[in-house]
């Protein structure tokens, strides 16, 4: 049975890591892996997208100037964890051009400056959206954000914390407020947030069939609640 029902997010937060355990430290490390380990497997769940990053680190590294010399089936075979392997070995070998060329090999040296410069630079990569990019700089420790994933986003939208909006970047930036208004600029507890939230989006509050009789905030979902109430 789900116990006494959070009053707001770091209570919520609170409890999720009581059902879930402490989250795992971020997985890969630098800003440069972080961009990399976005495109290494189009469409691969969080095992088989680790899979294919660790194929990347033992067959090619990590670096630009072995992505850019390796042989294209190598990259394929790394990209071959999800779907569109060709299309995808080329974003790694892409991502790397751009490290190289334009940010001199050394990603994190790029990001040294501001937040806003920081996330203009990491745009310049393939699959890098606004969302992404805030999670890379929230993960490297370089600025404080939400940046919620489809996942949590689901999941603060259905507690009625967030409202749904037409644009789904609308969406996002109001999860990204909330974050900002109940969590301030604690990095580690955005953070831990962040991937709380998102565990709970992909193991119980899932897009459809959600496992809501399992769920530890359900006392407090908007959406369980009317469900229920409807029943």
């Amino acid at each position: 049975m789900p116990s006494a029902a959070p009053a707001d997010l770091p209570a919520a937060i609170d409890q999720l890591e009581r059902f879930y355990g402490p989250p795992p430290a971020p997985f890969p490390g630098t800003a440069f892996e972080l961009v990399l380990f976005e495109n290494v497997a189009y469409l691969a769940d969080d095992a088989r997208r680790r899979e294919a990053f660790e194929q990347l680190v033992r067959t090619v590294g990590t670096r630009p100037e072995p992505i850019l010399a390796a042989a294209q089936e190598q990259l394929v075979a790394v990209a071959g964890r999800g779907i569109l392997p060709g299309t995808f070995a080329a974003k790694l070998r892409e991502v790397a051009r751009i490290a190289f060329e334009e940010f001199g090999g050394d990603l994190d040296a790029a990001l040294s400056g501001s937040p806003a410069a920081a996330k203009k630079a990491l745009r310049r990569f393939p699959g890098i959206g606004e969302p992404a990019a805030e999670k890379i700089l929230l993960t490297t420790g370089r600025a404080a954000s939400l940046a919620p994933d489809s996942n949590a986003l689901r999941v603060l939208v259905r507690l009625g914390w967030v409202e749904e909006a037409k644009a789904y970047a609308a969406t996002y930036r109001a999860a990204v407020n909330l974050g900002e208004e109940q969590l301030g600029q604690d990095l580690e507890a955005l953070l831990r947030a962040h991937q709380l939230l998102r565990r709970h989006g992909q193991e119980l509050c899932k897009r459809s069939a959600p496992l809501c009789e399992r769920c530890p905030l359900a006392g407090v979902c908007a959406t369980g609640l009317r469900s229920r109430e409807s029943a």
